[in-house]
């Protein structure tokens, strides 16, 4: 339901914001910020397990982690933009910027789970954070992506890198872009009608978007803080036990 509703604020806030040139630039971004933010707090309640939440939660969520998000898509938006003008006349730009956003794509995959359960004291923490995280555990962080792209190849989990990679997992309607090019690509496969495909994919790709936010959160919860060496150790030892 939270989801749903903030797609269609986001969709209004881009239908004013665009008209405005630079200015709507900013205010897209503010409201990018303020729905990321409290998706996640929202995510956080579910992963905590604290309470059931209610609709008055989505309500008191707004505000929550605000500048933890506007904060890190500054600082990822200036490079970027330089980077943007300084390839513009490369010929081998285009690869370079996929390249660049490859690289972004993976070791910042973490950042919005390090937003709501790591402690930090600045966004440069918690870029700091997502890189450390997946240099220790890329493969427990990343196979069950690749075990549910692995039917499409590299060329498409390329391209998804392509599309991800410049916001983080902060840009809301890239947080749907996943949930919805994989269900599009799993039901092609799987050779349901295009009208049938299309439907579904519109039902799904919400609660798909929810319920994989809340993985991550959980799986993010059990490997942060541990080597893949410590937790071999303590199966071993459990298993001795």
């Amino acid at each position: 339901m939270a989801v749903v509703l903030f797609a269609a604020l986001m969709v209004l806030a881009t239908t004013l914001a665009v008209p405005l040139g630079m200015l709507g630039g900013f205010l897209l971004g503010a409201v990018n910020a303020l729905l990321i933010g409290a998706m996640l707090g929202l995510v956080e309640d579910a992963v905590g397990g604290a309470r059931r939440l209610w609709f008055s939660d989505i309500w008191s969520s707004f505000g929550r982690y605000f500048w933890d998000v506007i904060s890190i898509g500054f600082i990822l938006w200036v490079p970027m933009m330089l980077l943007e003008h300084g390839l513009g006349a490369n010929p081998n730009g285009p690869l370079i910027a996929a390249a660049v956003l490859l690289l972004l794509f993976i070791l910042l995959n973490a950042v919005p789970e390090v937003i709501y359960q790591v402690r930090h004291d600045s966004p440069l923490d918690v870029l700091r954070e997502s890189y450390l995280f997946v240099v220790d555990n890329w493969i427990e962080w990343f196979l069950p992506l690749a075990l549910v792209l692995a039917p499409f190849g590299l060329s498409f989990f390329f391209g998804l890198s392509g599309r991800l990679g410049r916001g983080a997992g902060l840009d809301f309607f890239q947080v749907l872009v996943l949930p919805f090019t994989v269900l599009t690509a799993w039901l092609s496969y799987a050779g349901l009608p295009d009208r049938v495909s299309s439907v579904l994919v519109l039902l799904l790709t919400p609660p798909v978007a929810v319920l994989a936010l809340i993985f991550r959160g959980h799986l993010f919860a059990a490997l942060h803080g541990t080597s893949r060496r410590q937790r071999l150790f303590q199966g071993r030892f459990g298993n001795e036990r």
